[in-house]
């Protein structure tokens, strides 16, 4: 598995003092368009090793981050480069379209 699993525990250490842009999935089991998009998150992980980390933060298991964040509707990306949310995507999108983003944004 390309994509890592997130707590609100170990989101500062994984995300925000991670050396490499890290793009953050909130999602939750229920949410369809969540399930979507994970197969191209996966592949976009692989495809990317080395220039972006891709991790998911279940927002039902770890509400904090997502409150914190001010996160309504899932699935959200936000993409964080040196502890700092640099780009934020909202709604389920095909995999072209996201590696844009990704790239565009690190």
């Amino acid at each position: 598995m390309s994509t890592q699993k997130i707590t609100d525990a170990t989101f500062e250490q994984e995300v925000l003092k991670s050396a490499e842009p890290v793009v953050v999935d909130f999602w939750a089991e229920w949410c369809g368009p969540c399930r979507m998009i994970a197969p191209a998150l996966e592949e976009i992980a692989a495809e990317m090793k080395g220039k972006i980390k891709v991790v998911k933060l279940n927002i039902d298991e770890n509400p904090a981050v997502a409150s914190k964040l001010g996160i309504r509707s899932i699935p959200t990306l936000i993409i964080f480069k040196d502890g700092k949310a640099a780009a934020q995507k909202v709604g389920a999108a095909p995999k072209g379209e996201l590696s844009r983003w990704i790239s565009a944004a690190v």
